[in-house]
């Protein structure tokens, strides 16, 4: 199993970025799959999930500045982050998404993309 995380890096207060996790090793179609993001020093926190339905959930943080989307034909998962804050830089993590809490002992995880928004 991999999941492949990429389309992190360094923006501006306000600014966007597209994440994209590759995944591979398991029937992708048939998983939930979700990002979570985690802070120094902070816990592991869902931001987004989508569900094998296409139905999404959102952090009511990231509630209309952030959009989850996959592609079951290419086994890949989105995160489009518009409206990037400083409290948005973290690690962030494609998984498979569970229904608890984000913990990386549960599911299969990437290795995490890093995204900071400074000026």
């Amino acid at each position: 199993v991999q999941l492949v995380e990429s389309g992190g890096g360094l923006v501006q207060p306000g600014g966007s970025l597209r994440l994209s996790c590759a995944a591979s090793g398991f029937t992708f179609s048939c998983y939930a799959m979700g990002w979570a993001r985690q802070v120094p020093g902070k816990g592991l926190e869902w931001v987004s999930k989508i569900y094998q339905t296409g139905g999404t959930y959102l952090a009511n943080s990231v509630k209309g500045r952030f959009t989850i989307s996959r592609d079951n034909a290419k086994n890949t998962v989105y995160l489009r982050m518009n409206s990037l804050k400083p409290e948005d830089t973290a690690v962030y993590y494609c998984a498979t998404a569970g229904t608890g809490p984000a913990d990386r002992r549960n599911g299969y995880w990437g290795q995490g993309t890093r995204v900071t928004v400074s000026s």
